[in-house]
Formats: C-alpha cells, structure tokens, sequence
C-alpha cells in the first residue's frame, strides 16, 4: 500500500510540475496593428504567416511605443501613404527633422525581404526600403489603389481590415505641407 502512495503521489507531483509549465491563458488570434489617426482609427491585421520576421519588427517597435506620433512623410494621391521613419519621422522625437523624414529608421537591424504571393491591392501594407530589398527597418506603407507592379518586389506583412477611409483622408505631399501623424499605435490580438 504504501509503494501506492508513493507512486500516486509521485505521479500527482509530476502532473503538477508539468501544469505549472504551461502559460495561465495563451494568446489566441492574429496580431493586429492599430493605428489612431486624426480622423479615426485604423486596424491591420498583420500577416505572420506570410513574413514573420517584418511582423515580429512591428510589434517590437509598436510595443515601445516607437509608432507613436511619427509623420506620414510621402504621400501620393492614387498610389500610397508612407510612415515609419522613428528616428526623423518622429514629431515629439529627438532628431524630428520633416526633411530628412523617410531617411531614417531604428537602432535594430535590417529585416531580410519576405517575398510572398500576395498581391499589392487596396489596402495593403508593405514595408518600405532602399533599393536593397534586404533593407526594411522600419518605415512601411499603406496603398490606396492596387499596386500590383510591386508585387514581388516588396515584402506585404499586413492589410486594412477596417478604417481604410481614415487612410484615404492623409494630406498627400512629398513631403505633405502639413503632414499626418500616427497619434498612436497598439497591437491587439483578435
């Protein structure tokens, strides 16, 4: 009887041991990037499972809170609203400098491209580069029509799901006079 014991208790210890392993409540649904704008929020799904080392970079600077009222910089009507440069794009930022926004980025490396099948349509998100395609840092862009010349030359990682009017509201310019900003940005898991 008391071999029993130990075994039972033995086998409950372990049982324990291995439930006390496993995380209270994983995270269920797809990242999500939410950015607030002056005219309403916009939510993109970001797409892991087509480039997941240009989501993981998102998230880690969305996180830090690096997105957060960083300029929209290139905008052209029919084409594309281009954001992300945290070092000069950012207006409450250190070094924010309008004209030299779009030529900086983080202090973390270049992303290698993701190339995938996804074509550039309305609403697409792809990340922004220098002429080597292994180049994304952290500047990405959000189309207005179809792209579709740019399919498989840019790495998409996401797409407007809802807001996308908010996008089509962005002063256009290169740079705009008066330039749009992220207010803020967030990842939710849905």
């Amino acid at each position: 009887m008391m071999t029993f014991s130990r075994r039972l208790f033995s086998g409950l210890a372990i049982a324990a041991l291995a439930l006390s392993a496993v995380p209270a409540m994983a995270q269920t649904g797809k990242p999500h990037l939410i950015l607030t704008l002056e005219d309403g929020t916009v939510d993109i799904e970001l797409l892991p499972e087509l480039a997941p080392k240009h989501v993981e970079r998102v998230i880690a600077l969305t996180e830090a809170g690096s997105y957060d009222g960083v300029v929209f910089h290139r905008v052209i009507d029919g084409f594309m609203a281009q954001t992300g440069d945290v070092q000069y794009g950012k207006s409450d930022g250190p070094e924010f400098n309008p004209g030299y926004a779009g030529m900086g980025g983080s202090d973390l490396p270049d992303v290698k491209a993701e190339f995938n099948a996804t074509s550039f349509t309305r609403g697409v998100v792809g990340a922004a580069r220098t002429q080597d395609p292994n180049t994304f840092n952290s500047q990405f862009f959000i189309c207005f029509e179809d792209c579709t010349f740019l399919d498989n030359q840019y790495t998409v990682f996401g797409k407007v799901v809802a807001g996308m009017e908010f996008v089509d509201k962005i002063t256009r310019g290169e740079p705009p006079a008066n330039p749009d900003k992220i207010i803020s940005a967030k990842i939710e898991q849905k």
